[in-house]
């Protein structure tokens, strides 16, 4: 952590303690559950469970035993909103100048530094007492891991250090499948592996076309994103070939035998729809067109893992 990190947080913490309306309680996250749940981004965890889940559907020929599944669907969940959490409170000062995040629920004073930060921590604690007791060590401390990676990692060192830092710190994101492989299986598998280069892939070229999207923010608050540093046309080019490889690497859980038919049309179409908005981006881009890809990358990787999931139940079936 930075010292400018550590002395927001730290005056941020004296401030809040001697507010005696604004200490941290039960009552409180109930009068503000609204910001308490915006500053876990729900959306963005949920995606993150999904793909947990086919993580675990996948690692297990059958039906899932519900004994692990619940405990190991939550505990994956609360980690992955700590981490989040985490993520507000680091950024807060750059997210209070930048047009997309000023309006969160620590710039705007929903809820203050302090009770964030008591949230997140209590939020973590309690996922990985329910993945290390109810599912099993290595999924807890795996999670672990993620939140670390992500919260620390990647928000407090990588995001304002290199251009690389998406690539880089993505694997922080891409954990959630080889997680829920784990808690059904207590053991790191290859298959599980490949599921977690999927998401590796995908998330430069996801999380570029919002960087270009938005390069003036994030060259107004000084985070070195790859559009501010090396341009927007570079960054094109960048998610032009990422789209490629993953075209490549989403071939893998069918050429391994791990999925059949149905998953190969679907990721077939998907990644040639997402080509296509990399085509479109690099050499015929409109004023929305980086959003455009962003928002169907979403939908890309969404849509992905569910067929995933339809491919592992329906066709053996059939």
């Amino acid at each position: 952590m930075s010292k400018a990190i550590n002395k927001s947080m730290s005056s941020a913490m004296s401030e809040s303690i001697t507010d005696n309306t604004n200490h941290f309680s039960i009552s409180h996250i109930f009068i503000n559950w609204r910001a308490y749940y915006d500053i876990t981004k729900p959306k963005v965890v949920a995606l993150l469970v999904l793909t947990a889940l086919v993580g675990m559907s996948l690692s297990v020929p059958g039906g899932l035993p519900w004994q692990l599944l619940f405990p190991a669907m939550l505990g994956i969940a609360l980690l992955s909103s700590a981490a989040a959490a985490i993520n507000h409170i680091v950024d807060e000062k750059i997210d209070t100048i930048m047009g997309r995040t000023h309006n969160r629920p620590l710039p705007e004073g929903r809820i203050t530094v302090i009770n964030a930060i008591v949230f997140a921590i209590s939020i973590a604690l309690l996922g990985f007492i329910i993945l290390y007791a109810l599912v099993n060590p290595l999924t807890a401390f795996l999670t672990l891991a993620g939140l670390v990676g992500y919260s620390f990692i990647y928000t407090m060192y990588l995001k304002r250090a290199t251009p690389q830092n998406i690539t880089i710190g993505g694997l922080a994101g891409a954990i959630p499948p080889l997680l829920g492989w784990t808690a059904m299986t207590n053991e790191v598998a290859p298959n599980a592996l490949l599921l977690v280069l999927i998401i590796f892939t995908w998330t430069p070229p996801h999380f570029w076309a919002l960087a270009i999207h938005r390069k003036d923010d994030y060259a107004k608050v000084n985070i070195p994103m790859l559009p501010v540093t090396h341009g927007v046309s570079f960054t094109k080019t960048q998610i032009l070939l990422y789209t490629v490889l993953l075209f490549v690497v989403c071939l893998l859980p069918y050429l391994v035998g791990m999925s059949n038919w149905l998953y190969l049309l679907g990721a077939c179409s998907l990644n040639l729809i997402f080509f296509g908005y990399a085509w479109q981006l690099k050499f015929h881009a409109k004023e929305g067109t980086a959003m455009a890809t962003f928002k169907f990358s979403i939908v890309h990787l969404m849509l992905l893992f569910i067929i995933l999931l339809v491919d592992h139940y329906w066709l053996p079936m059939t």
